[in-house]
């Protein structure tokens, strides 16, 4: 194994291990934690991603070429990589030196204080070396977030930059303020907490990349093969059975892993070839695995990593919150999902192609119980009231314990159970640790932090709660120490360093993008400028020049006011899912929300929309750009298994998540889908019923429109007919209760209608 491998092997071992202790143990000052996690991801981004993607080790302008033509390159990639990976060492661990008070011998003294003080408390005051280890530490972060996920974020960041410093020589459009110099520059996007090291960054250290090591030990457990044995003895004898495998398969993967790109690329190697030889083509296979994928982000219990990031930008938000708003529009998804699959695996058998059956794997129960065991007693600490952290923090846990003993790993009963000692060993001697409290050694604040607490309360008496939070901090000891023994041991390293390396790999580019978005953050946050945005775009909805040409506003009646504010609001969901959309292509989703949170989160507020279901609609729509052409980086990938046209499935992938770019707006107007209530009023369950069945019978019509049949192949009027009842039985409960109810029947009569008149064999087949 060369340097830079083991490197990024100890490395990913180190990240990982960090962050389930630190995370835990609050034992290091915020902004030092968070530049031991940057530096860790980004010294593995230099080390593991090349400079240039496009351009082959082998190859030159398009041509093979000898070996001596491109060992220039090849060498310049390397150093450049190692260059960047000790600078970014030097860059933050800066920060940490500068920051954590045990190294206040390294701090420079102020005249101000009158003693050395550390970076937090000389903010707008650095020191010249302060600001060229920022301007290099911006540098590093830009060129990392390149690397791993393109362009389109650092070039924000730059603009942004730019904005901030010739914002006093700007056009009044173009949202002026007085500016800031390039060192105040350097401060709030760097070397302060608002910037780089800042929300978006602390997000992914203490909920995200705790979730993406969940995941990767979930999948080392055997939860892979068991969704897709799971989904495969559920629907095997189904019509489209494939596709219902891949669409459930999917959005279990997904719930889990939160990145579309990921889950395609993991189950769409089992279940692409599953639909493709089950009468589904290559595109529509493809489209179907794109668009099952993206839906997970979104799907309970675990979700992807744009939910954590809501906890930070919704003030009194719980995740228990967040999972309970999602979870109906989520199946509301998956439902249109298999209603597609359904007509357009029934279409196939009526065009003459043969459905080929499945014959169901036989299930590993014990595999289940790992999976849903692990999710349920995530879900159960959720419940209990323990924050995010402390809840994954436990599910993995019980993951770890119980993968020890699963069949299909190749390793002796002595190795496991020896892991296993290891393990209760490691736990014992952290609850052992409580006897060292009254000491000398217990009584130094860092020794302290680590310790194992009491059972009893103050009071004198046995507490279960803490009890259980003793014995969960001695279990992360115990994983940490299990994890010691994995990599000795010869049996367990490989399976171990499988899953190590590969929830570093997935974090990777999510510790480059948000650092990347921290600056813009720090810009936004600094300056006037997301109230300036909010404000511009605010009296432009305001003003609404159509309705003011035919009605004198100030005279109107109530009720047309109202109208009007739903029109401004209207306008104002449209302008932010075309922004959405937009800057969502070619990034990351939890990106794109972070970008739009930033910028738009607080206009819908100012709109009279509750922020949970604002942050929703961002989210949403986050997800959605990775189906959406040109730049579908979901639909690219199954695209790429499925050896697809890329452009043919992502428009098909595109049609098929429809319903995913309309229910963002339902439930803005219509917030009891998201088990919330109206301003001012309770939560009335007649409201949600109402909400829940017209939703789903909207699916229902637009998922005919889409595949064009039901019990033939339906004409253009029938499927028209179909777009017009999904929209009225779609639609918002505007101008009040009665009037959105009797909009819905009007487009329940009307898809009886076409759905009686559609009789089989009346229409001719295509093929």
């Amino acid at each position: 194994m060369g340097l830079s491998k083991w490197l990024v092997t100890a490395l990913s071992v180190l990240l990982c291990a960090f962050t389930i202790l630190f995370v835990n143990f609050n034992v290091l000052l915020p902004q030092s934690a968070l530049a031991l996690f940057a530096m860790f991801g980004l010294v593995l981004c230099f080390l593991s991603t090349p400079a240039w993607k496009k351009t082959p080790p082998t190859e030159v302008a398009g041509q093979i070429a000898e070996p001596t033509a491109v060992s220039w390159w090849i060498r310049f990639d390397r150093v450049s990589s190692w260059l960047a990976a000790l600078l970014s060492v030097v860059c933050f661990g800066y920060i940490f030196v500068q920051t954590e008070p045990v190294f206040s011998q390294f701090w420079p003294e102020s005249s101000i204080f009158t003693r050395p003080v550390s970076l937090p408390e000389r903010s707008g005051d650095e020191t010249s070396l302060d600001y060229w280890i920022g301007l290099m530490g911006l540098a590093l972060v830009l060129e990392a977030t390149r690397r791993t996920i393109g362009w389109i974020v650092p070039a924000l960041a730059i603009l942004f930059v730019l904005h901030s410093y010739f914002a006093p020589q700007l056009p009044d459009w173009l949202l002026p303020h007085q500016g800031q110099t390039p060192k105040q520059i350097v401060s709030v996007t760097f070397l302060q907490s608002l910037g780089v090291l800042g929300p978006a960054t602390s997000v992914m250290f203490k909920f995200v990349f705790l979730f993406v090591v969940f995941g990767a030990f979930l999948e080392m457990s055997g939860a892979t093969q068991f969704i897709i044995d799971f989904s495969q003895k559920m629907f095997h004898n189904s019509v489209g059975g494939a596709a219902k495998i891949s669409v459930l398969s999917s959005g279990l993967m997904g719930s889990l892993s939160g990145s579309a790109v990921a889950n395609a690329v993991t189950t769409g190697t089992f279940t692409i070839p599953m639909m493709r030889t089950s009468g589904f083509r290559s595109h529509e296979a493809a489209a179907v695995e794109a668009a099952a994928g993206s839906g997970g982000a979104m799907m309970p219990p675990v979700m992807g990593a744009a939910a954590y990031m809501m906890l930070e930008f919704v003030e009194n938000l719980t995740f228990l919150e967040v999972v309970k708003a999602a979870l109906i529009p989520a199946i509301l998804y998956y439902l249109s999902l298999f209603f597609i699959v359904h007509y357009t695996a029934k279409r196939r058998i009526a065009e003459g192609v043969t459905q080929t059956a499945y014959a169901a794997k036989a299930i590993s129960v014990y595999e289940g119980v790992i999976f849903f065991g692990a999710l349920a007693f995530l879900v159960v600490l959720l419940i209990a009231g323990f924050s995010p952290f402390k809840a994954v923090t436990g599910s993995l846990i019980l993951i770890t314990v119980l993968s020890l003993f699963r069949g299909s790993l190749q390793v002796s009963s002595a190795a496991r159970w020896m892991a296993l000692g290891a393990f209760l060993l490691a736990a014992v001697v952290h609850q052992g640790t409580y006897a060292l409290q009254d000491t000398a050694l217990g009584r130094h604040d860092f020794v302290r932090a680590f310790l194992a607490t009491g059972w009893y309360h103050p009071d004198g008496f046995l507490s279960w709660r803490l009890a259980f939070e003793s014995l969960l901090s001695s279990g992360i000891f115990g994983v940490l120490g299990m994890m010691a023994f994995g990599l000795w041991h010869a049996a367990w390293r490989e399976p171990l360093l499988k899953a190590l390396k590969s929830a570093a790999v997935n974090g990777i580019p999510l510790i480059a993008a948000s650092a990347c978005v921290g600056i813009i953050i720090g810009i936004v946050q600094s300056t006037p400028m997301a109230n300036d945005f909010s404000a511009a775009i605010k009296s432009v909805i305001d003003g609404t020049p159509v309705v003011g040409w035919f009605i004198d506003l100030e005279q109107a009646p109530g009720w047309i006011l109202n109208w009007v504010k739903e029109l401004n609001l209207f306008i104002a969901l449209c302008g932010i899912m075309a922004c959405s959309i937009v800057l969502g292509m070619g990034v990351p989703s939890v990106v794109c929300y972070l970008l739009m949170a930033t910028l738009m989160g607080s206009l819908l507020g100012e709109l009279g929309v509750p922020a949970l279901a604002a942050h929703m609609f961002i989210f949403y729509y986050g997800m959605m750009s990775m189906v959406t052409p040109p730049v579908a980086l979901a639909a690219y990938a199954a695209a790429s298994l499925a050896q697809a046209p890329i452009m043919k499935t992502s428009f098909t992938a595109f049609r098929y998540s429809l319903v995913g770019f309309a229910l963002p707006f339902m439930f803005i107007y219509q917030p009891a889908l998201l088990l919330l209530s109206r301003p001012e009023n309770s939560l009335d369950w007649a409201d949600v019923a109402m909400a829940v069945v017209s939703a789903g019978l909207g699916v229902y019509a637009l998922s005919l429109a889409v595949t064009g049949y039901f019990r033939s192949q339906l004409s253009t009027l029938a499927r028209l007919g179909l777009v017009l009842a999904a929209v009225l039985l779609l639609w918002p409960s505007i101008g009040g209760f009665m009037v959105g109810l009797a909009i819905n029947l009007v487009g329940f009569g009307l898809l009886v209608g076409v759905l009686a008149t559609s009789k089989k064999g009346l229409i001719e087949i295509r093929t």
